[in-house]
């Protein structure tokens, strides 16, 4: 079982790390606001998201969600090295919070750049840390409603 979480911790560093350097590139190659079509429904942009997810939230400001992602991340690594089942989804969680974490203390926001559309309606632009703990959460919110045991504090 070492082994295991070992490797989710892995998972976890690769995601984060793949979010900083993607994040590092948008910076280095797209000026602020820029947007650049790929597909007829994907584009890379460009955007500081002062926010939660989507931009949601802004108002509680940076220090909130630096003191909330830490929380977490934290509570997270414990569960990973607490329990025994279900625990991969929280690797992806670690990934992700960490990512955002990085940008949130360097840059006092973070760095959003990937665009979705279709029939003239954009998602909200997000990044490799986003996709990550959305991914993550779809996986908890399934093993709940599949009766799975995923953290001490949800008990069956």
């Amino acid at each position: 079982m070492a082994k295991t979480r070992i490797i989710l911790i892995l998972i976890a560093l690769i995601i984060a790390i793949t979010d900083q350097v993607t994040k590092f590139l948008i910076v280095q190659n797209f000026p602020l606001y820029s947007s650049i079509e790929i597909l007829p429904f994907f584009n890379i942009v460009h955007i500081q998201n002062i926010g939660a997810a989507f931009g949601a939230l802004k108002w509680l400001g940076n220090p909130i969600f630096i003191a909330l992602s830490i929380i977490v991340i934290i509570f997270l690594t414990v569960l990973i090295f607490k329990e025994t089942k279900g625990i991969f989804p929280y690797s992806l969680l670690i990934g992700g919070a960490v990512g955002n974490l990085i940008d949130r203390l360097t840059r006092g926001y973070v760095v959003d750049f990937l665009d979705f559309h279709a029939f003239g309606y954009h998602w909200a632009a997000f990044n490799v840390a986003d996709s990550a703990l959305s991914v993550g959460m779809v996986l908890v919110i399934f093993m709940q409603l599949k009766g799975l045991k995923t953290s001490c504090i949800i008990q069956r």
